[in-house]
């Protein structure tokens, strides 16, 4: 079987797709590229030989510079041999093609499938532009997930609000502030408020910040309260710029309470409360008896 004539015979067969039929080039591309790559792996006698030897690679690549396109390089053919060995496994038909070969090159340098599958559900939700994924990789937004959250979207088990909020949450520090104080941090986050939505998770929508609440004689505010569309409830948001403290959970407990009685209606679920803080403190949380409250760091980059 001569595999460089069926590969070079892909390669020019989607190099001519493409401008022919450029609405859904990326299709193509994606399959021609799985279909490459799965012809070279068996070009290299099978998956365990393929990840290890190169010589073939180079032999292919030198020839398919000349013959098809200089794009076609050792390094293009390795990544598009770890695209065929890192989705072999799954239907070919649910390898979303909504995202460009641009996308999944950025993924091939990662081992660990879980996590890629994690951008390229990210990337899909959010239309990321390969920009955005590459800002959020490097960020290390999938690292900053706790490993219940990691367990559940392998299981594809049910998420709750609070899963996809990152630890520690990113915060632009636009300043360079060196003191930070909580009308400060809140600042901050005013000025980059979809990226801090998106930081929290899944359908966080800004309502107000100072949110005025009157408890018996006295005004309180609340730093920021927001609504998650996708689970219908009220969010409290506490910032403090210390150490999370007892006091702090009784504080939040208070405001959560006053929404739900004067705020929410009959069909929204119970409100929930974020404190991001400094610093965190297990034991506080540990002995924190209402569920509805959660607590994350901040970090200034």
């Amino acid at each position: 079987m001569n595999y460089y004539n069926q590969i070079k015979e892909e390669l020019i067969n989607n190099e001519v797709y493409k401008k022919a039929k450029d609405y859904s080039k990326n299709r193509n591309d994606l399959s021609t590229y799985y279909n490459v790559g799965k012809l070279l792996v068996e070009a290299q006698g099978g998956e365990q030989r393929a990840k290890y030897g190169d010589s073939l690679i180079k032999k292919y690549s030198a020839k398919l510079v000349l013959e098809v396109g200089k794009q076609y390089n050792a390094r293009t053919l390795r990544r598009i041999r770890q695209f065929y060995l890192l989705f072999k496994e799954r239907i070919w038909s649910t390898v979303s093609t909504k995202l460009t070969w641009s996308h999944y090159a950025e993924l091939l340098i990662f081992k660990d499938i879980n996590k890629i599958n994690y951008y390229v559900d990210i990337s899909l939700k959010q239309n990321l532009s390969v920009r955005e994924l590459r800002h959020k990789i490097k960020n290390k937004e999938y690292e900053r997930l706790d490993k219940e959250t990691k367990y559940k979207l392998v299981t594809k088990a049910e998420n709750k609000v609070n899963d996809l909020i990152k630890n520690p949450i990113l915060i632009k520090n636009s300043y360079n502030f060196t003191k930070i104080t909580e009308r400060l941090l809140k600042q901050l986050i005013l000025e980059d408020l979809d990226n801090f939505l998106l930081e929290l998770g899944e359908g966080f929508t800004y309502i107000k910040n100072e949110y005025k609440i009157k408890i018996g004689d006295r005004y309180n505010y609340i730093d920021l309260l927001l609504f998650n569309i996708k689970y219908n409830c009220y969010v409290v948001v506490e910032l403090k710029v210390t150490e999370l403290k007892k006091e702090h959970i009784g504080q939040i407990q208070t405001y959560m309470n006053y929404i739900d009685r004067h705020i929410k209606t009959i069909n929204q679920d119970k409100t929930i409360g974020i404190i991001i803080c400094k610093k965190e403190d297990q034991y506080v949380m540990e002995y924190c008896s209402d569920n509805r409250i959660y607590n994350t760091m901040y970090n200034l980059v």
